[in-house]
């Protein structure tokens, strides 16, 4: 067995978005990095829609901006639509989500990842994890390699005894095209529980097989919105290509392409219900629990059979590229079957199939036998991140890879761990709900989820969170230096709404006004101010009372957690809860508040509800 003769600090399996920023924060921290990938070429793949952001997610990657991560820039940089989501809600719920060139985002990450001080790229498959004395100590490649590191965060993905369905075929694999990997037959080995969850994506269509005058436009917004707070500051965008930036000092500037809108028939529905025992899903091939909030288009057809039509977007990959993803038409059913469904669908009547749907599943492991740092419980130096850990989604996966990512550099130069509070981030939600609540199907980020989200928005995740990744190491003196000044002109702003009157009335006593908005300042108070500074300060004192409130209510629930829930109890009868709530509470029973809480699936928001609705109804809680 050869040994390379570096020793690293921090070693990150798998090229994946958790992997990127485990690998870019543990460097940016100092320590002595490698990534080792299964392919180069496939760094920062989008294996299914090449998009970023979203609802909630869009929140997540703003946090990961704030704290120096590289997604959000990467997404801005390469995009070609821009939206905010929700723009017509509250500002707490709005999100922005990019849909990307699939192979610029690819090729630039890679870029921004070899060009990183501190950290090394290789092309290795690990067959091994080393443990000397209940700690990490490297891993073992299938070369009988051997790689020598003081931690190493595991980031797999779907790649973990993957194995891919289309029909009644299956066959082996990470993603269509790439191999799996037996590591986790090593971890299971060493102790960690194994779990199978399952996820898929749908077909890629030929652009010039679409008819898209059978279909509904939908455009991007303008101007553009990014994720990047400081895009000049965070990184020298000139010397790493970019489809969407100029002049090397962080102009913007997006030729949006657009996408449509269609819909599936009952024709659509017809055929599927009658090839459902060809389905891997329902024919029992896959045994692995798929996520409930993205359904294949098979369980949307048996699941919401009341339905005569379900809505498709047709998204184009790339600026160079034919192929469109159709978002909301998941299947693993034979390629047969998904020609002859695509062809009952408006726009879709000669379409060709480029790359067929398939299902993949994969191992993870339970998130419960983690620490909130994301270091494993068993194996001292060790972390896992992304959908190792039983998570959906790039944006999941990218924020858990730079909080173990930076908790490897902390672990190796002796500092303390960083974590997030749930009242602080949308990630620390996201963690505290992984390592205490462990989930039973693939996880998704909700809004909902969170406690504190009417001030967890996505446009103050810098004031939540850029001094602390600053002062762990995760931000760098430019960019820190950006975010000061930024501060200092909110901080003017706010005086001036607090000691200016207009007609006799303080600005920030208008500004509460749900019709008084920045536009109706008078040109002169309003123009010193960029408008995205007025519109954070407008938002702070129009929701200062709803946010206090919610406090309270936050307050009121925990303190009611240790309370009990009568016997017999019936959750169906709750007003305002989901029909997935009602079913997981009627299953579990919870005896007390703080129990419902703990349950897998089931959200503050929820608990509130239930909480709400039983003072209302006078049903008497007592004390255990």
């Amino acid at each position: 067995m050869f040994k390379l003769p570096t020793e690293y600090d921090v070693l990150v399996v798998g090229s994946g978005h958790a992997g990127i920023e485990a690998a870019l924060a543990a460097a940016r921290m100092g320590c002595r990095t490698l990534m080792l990938t299964q392919n180069l070429d496939t760094i920062g793949q989008m294996s299914c829609n090449p998009a970023v952001g979203g609802l909630a997610k869009g929140h997540i990657v703003r946090e990961i901006d704030a704290m120096g991560g590289a997604m959000g820039l990467n997404a801005d940089a390469t995009g070609i639509q821009f939206r905010m989501l929700n723009k017509s809600k509250g500002p707490s719920v709005r999100a922005p989500r990019v849909q990307c060139d699939k192979k610029a985002y690819q090729f630039r990450m890679k870029a921004v990842l070899e060009r990183a001080p501190n950290l090394d790229l290789k092309q290795a498959t690990v067959s091994n994890v080393l443990v000397k004395d209940g700690a990490v100590s490297g891993v073992e490649t299938d070369l009988g390699l051997m790689i020598l590191a003081r931690t190493v965060v595991m980031t797999s993905g779907t790649f973990l005894r993957g194995l891919l369905h289309v029909g009644e075929n299956s066959k082996p694999g990470g993603r269509m095209a790439d191999a799996s990997s037996a590591l986790s037959e090593n971890l299971r080995r060493l102790g960690f529980v194994v779990g199978r969850f399952k996820t898929g994506t749908p077909c890629r269509l030929n652009r010039r097989s679409i008819e898209f005058s059978q279909c509904e436009i939908q455009r991007g917004d303008e101007p553009p919105p990014r994720f990047a707070f400081h895009a000049d500051a965070t990184s020298p965008i000139n010397d790493i290509f970019t489809l969407n930036y100029s002049n090397g000092r962080g102009e913007f500037h997006v030729e949006q392409l657009p996408c449509w809108i269609t819909q599936t028939t009952p024709h659509t529905h017809e055929i599927i219900r009658s090839n459902l025992h060809r389905s891997p899903l329902y024919g029992g091939r896959i045994k692995g629990t798929g996520p409930r909030y993205c359904p294949s288009i098979e369980d949307k057809v048996v699941k919401f059979s009341e339905r005569s039509a379900h809505q498709l977007f047709l998204e184009p990959e790339g600026r160079h590229t034919e192929e469109y993803y159709v978002n909301g038409i998941s299947t693993s059913l034979p390629y047969d079957v998904q020609l002859d469904f695509l062809h009952t669908i408006p726009g879709l009547e000669r379409a060709e199939i480029m790359r067929p749907g398939y299902a993949v599943e994969y191992d993870f492991f339970p998130p419960t036998q983690l620490f909130h740092t994301l270091e494993t419980k068993l194996i001292r130096g060790l972390y896992f991140a992304g959908q190792v850990n039983g998570t959906s989604g790039y944006e999941e996966a990218a924020a858990q890879g730079l909080v173990a990512g930076a908790n490897a550099a902390l672990k190796v130069q002796g500092r303390p761990p960083f974590t997030l509070e749930r009242s602080e981030a949308y990630i620390g939600v996201l963690i505290d709900d992984l390592v205490i609540k462990g989930t039973e199907e693939p996880y998704r980020m909700f809004t909902s989820r969170a406690e504190d989200r009417l001030h967890l928005r996505q446009d103050n995740a810098d004031q939540r969170l850029t001094k602390r990744a600053f002062e762990t190491g995760l931000v760098d003196q430019n960019r820190w230096i950006a975010f000061q000044e930024k501060m200092d002109l909110l901080n003017k702003v706010r005086l001036i709404a607090i000691k200016r009157k207009i007609n006799g009335l303080l600005i920030s006593q208008l500004l509460k006004r749900p019709d008084f908005h920045r536009e109706n300042l008078p040109k002169e108070i309003a123009s010193p101010a960029p408008a995205e500074i007025w519109d954070l300060i407008e938002t702070e004192f129009k929701y200062e009372g709803y946010a206090a409130r919610q406090s309270d209510q936050n307050r009121e629930v925990a303190r009611r957690g240790l309370q009990r829930i009568p016997d017999g109890f019936d959750f169906g009868k709750v007003i305002g809860l989901s029909s997935e709530t009602r079913q997981k509470l009627s299953a579990v029973r919870p005896t007390s508040l703080g129990q419902a809480a703990r349950v897998s699936g089931v959200t503050p928001a929820d608990v509130a509800i239930l909480c709400i609705w039983l003072i209302k109804n006078n049903l008497q809680i007592t004390t255990p």
